[in-house]
């Protein structure tokens, strides 16, 4: 199997997904990852190049630039580069830290889409008290979205759960302002009624301050309130470390307390720690195609590496269309 990786993206490119790599390499021996990014900067962190070959290129795209208009244009862009790897199936998949805008227009120019798949989902993974985690779909690939987008949402999200996540009959939700079947705008409600159809353990709506409570291990809805839902979740958690930290920075007494349940916050710190499950997947492409966190370190490239080995293995992509392909086409 081979993953090929931008190099040149991310808060803490290259050094960070070359020493990911190297790590996923160690532990994975039917593993070949390919690096797309500067060769001389790549090499600076090479220390075993065994089973890892480079596509050297300088030109890479920034936050700055227009997705669409930098994938088109920017044709030796290593986010670029890694994509047509997998198009011309060198590669089964990719992953990137870079641009989400870019790599989402990539994926859709470049990989393609699953037949059958009308708009892919950003896909993340968030952290639940209970420690399982759930998988979050969309998060930002498609703002506006219909009823058929967002059935479909559910069924590759259950899909994936059962999968790579290998959780025996996904509870599937829906983002809604209430639990009460009709609650909800036009599209929640007509989204409802399609999820009731599809061959998945849907339970019906889910609030948003039920989410980290661990009741789903899916839960859909439309790109804008997905996006506006995760960045609710991190801020929160950057929030709430703040100001425990302040707290404990008070006084000699609150110092020595903070000092004593180091061990315990360093634990909670880590269950809500997004590198733990990787990256967020682009669901509904060709190929796995995964968005790694702007700010990973090693160890989370190490994860994205592992969620797009199991996607590959469990053919996850096959098993979407095939689901797709037997849905009557007003279902689908």
């Amino acid at each position: 199997m081979r993953i090929v990786i931008d190099a040149m993206g991310g808060d803490h490119a290259p050094k960070e997904i070359v020493l990911g790599a190297q790590a996923a390499i160690k532990d994975f021996k039917d593993l070949s990852i390919t690096l797309v990014g500067n060769e001389e900067d790549i090499k600076k962190h090479l220390t075993n190049s065994e089973r890892i070959e480079i596509i050297h290129t300088t030109e890479k795209i920034t936050s700055e630039d227009e997705p669409v208009k930098a994938v088109r244009k920017k044709k030796n862009a290593s986010l670029v580069l890694m994509a047509n790897e997998v198009k011309e199936n060198k590669a089964d998949a990719c992953i990137s830290a870079g641009n989400t805008g870019a790599l989402m227009s990539a994926g859709l120019f470049i990989v393609g889409r699953i037949k059958g798949i009308e708009r892919p989902a950003l896909s993340p993974t968030l952290p639940t008290k209970d420690g399982k985690g759930f998988l979050l779909l969309d998060v930002g690939a498609n703002v506006d979205a219909k009823a058929q987008h967002l059935a479909q949402y559910a069924l590759m999200g259950s899909i994936y759960a059962e999968k790579v996540r290998g959780i025996t009959s996904p509870k599937v939700g829906l983002l809604n302002v209430g639990t009460e079947a009709g609650k909800g705008n036009d599209l929640t409600k007509k989204a409802y009624e399609k999820m009731e159809e599809l061959p998945i353990n849907f339970i019906g709506n889910v609030e948003a301050r039920s989410l980290l409570e661990g009741g789903c291990d899916v839960v859909v809805t439309d790109g804008f309130s997905g996006n506006i839902a995760l960045k609710t979740v991190e801020g929160t958690a950057l929030t709430l470390f703040s100001m425990m930290k302040n707290k404990f920075m008070t006084n000699t007494k609150t110092k020595i307390a903070a000092l004593l349940a180091k061990k315990e916050l360093k634990g909670l710190k880590d269950e809500l720690d997004y590198s733990e499950y990787g990256g967020a997947g682009l669901f509904g492409l060709k190929s796995p195609v995964i968005k790694a966190h702007g700010s990973s370190d090693q160890r989370a490239i190490y994860s994205a590496i592992k969620q797009a080995m199991q996607m590959v293995e469990l053919n996850v992509t096959g098993k979407i269309e095939e689901a797709v392909t037997a849905l009557p086409k007003e279902e689908a």
